[in-house]
């Protein structure tokens, strides 16, 4: 088969997915067009990928005979506008998570990969990551019973540098960061105990870098701005101009299978980690890092008090770096699917789920913490992608 010919629209922080198409040997897919609102970015990254067609609107790409599908890793209120005109234009589109940052905007894609037939693929990396992979194969081996509870810490140590010194400190681009960070979270705990999120409840604040020096308006990040001695966090200088996002977050959850799950998201931990406990009628687990190298303990054998060991330890497998080999896997079954279709571990209806909790849960947070339901997804369009993104015969 020819190659899959791909634009890479969005080269920021994001990049690495374009770059894992360009690097990855027997893929059966290259970079032939690039995309950034930058113009001294896309002529660097032109001549990196080795392309002509350089624009900063993406949508003079669209026409391109040469682009079969498009990679979006634009920033997040861009994601559904980019992938809904993509779609429409009959290009498969690879939208990194989260693929909204409404539940509304969500449905629309959806509804725009259904009308035309193009195929679409959300990035939640994380379902590659083999901590991610270990818990869910534990949990479906009976290891623990039948899950019953799931609580998850997200200890977000860069969060000053990463996420309060440029757009994702603005409500105006992510809505809140329950988007940007919780949605990985949330769709892979759907994942690792089979269910989707029905109800939501949510406190939370900006209790730490609200009060802190801001660089001017228009001013670009400094140099320096990701660096480890940025600590403690009330150290940290230049923030973005704006914020208006919370660096703190508490999330109840109700899942349609019964478990129920807490979910902690906090921006100014020393350490930068994910911790998932899910517990079971017969056990439970644990992760000790989440990365390559890192375990996942299990507690099943008896009671007894505390015991740190458990009765049995799984070593994270993998490579270290590109989130434990997840990226180029992602990107791998992306292609894949594009050029033959057939099951993947991603799931756009999952992807939607995962933006539903994290919309209402942030309403719930700004609302005085009221339970809010999340809502149905249109049964045919469930049915459509659930099929494959093929129409029931």
């Amino acid at each position: 088969m020819d190659d899959l010919r791909i634009a890479a629209i969005g080269l920021g922080q994001r990049r690495s997915l374009a770059v894992a198409v360009h690097r990855e040997p027997g893929l059966g897919a290259r970079v032939t067009a690039v995309c950034d609102l930058d113009e001294t970015t896309v002529r660097k990254e032109a001549d990196f990928f080795g392309v002509t067609a350089a624009e900063t609107d993406y949508r003079r790409l669209l026409d391109r005979d040469d682009v079969d599908a498009v990679l979006v890793a634009t920033p997040d209120h861009t994601h559904a506008r980019v992938a809904i005109d993509a779609l429409s234009a009959g290009k498969a589109v690879y939208l990194e998570k989260p693929m909204a940052t409404t539940v509304e905007d969500a449905d629309a894609v959806l509804r725009a990969a259904r009308q035309s037939g193009a195929r679409l693929y959300v990035g939640h990396n994380m379902r590659h990551m083999e901590v991610v992979r270990l818990m869910r194969r534990l949990v479906q081996e009976g290891q623990i019973g039948t899950p019953k509870a799931v609580w998850i810490r997200h200890f977000v140590g860069h969060g000053g540098d990463y996420f309060f010194k440029d757009w994702h400190a603005e409500r105006s681009k992510v809505n809140s960061l329950l988007l940007q960070k919780a949605s990985h979270d949330l769709d892979a705990m759907h994942w690792i105990v089979g269910g989707a999120t029905e109800e939501v409840q949510a406190m939370g604040g900006l209790t730490v870098y609200g009060g802190l020096p801001r660089r001017a308006a228009g001013a670009p990040k400094p140099e320096n701005w990701l660096s480890e001695e940025h600590w403690p966090p009330s150290s940290q200088r230049d923030l973005n101009p704006v914020i208006d996002v919370e660096d703190l977050a508490l999330l109840n959850l109700r899942l349609d299978n019964g478990v129920l799950a807490a979910y902690q998201q906090c921006h100014y931990t020393p350490d930068y980690w994910r911790s998932f406990t899910v517990i079971g009628d017969a056990g439970r687990l644990e992760n000790f890092g989440d990365a390559p190298g890192g375990t996942v303990r299990v507690w099943n054998a008896s009671r007894r008090d505390y015991d740190p060991g458990g009765d049995a330890e799984f070593r994270i497998p993998g490579p270290i770096g590109g989130h434990g080999g997840a990226d180029a896997k992602v990107i791998e079954e992306f292609v894949r699917f594009v050029r033959e279709g057939g099951a993947t571990d991603t799931s756009p209806v999952a992807a939607r789920t995962a933006v539903a909790a994290g919309d209402l849960a942030t309403r719930s947070l700004r609302d005085g913490g009221a339970v809010l339901r999340v809502p149905e997804l249109d049964g045919s369009l469930r049915s459509y992608f659930e099929n494959g993104q093929v129409e029931a015969a």
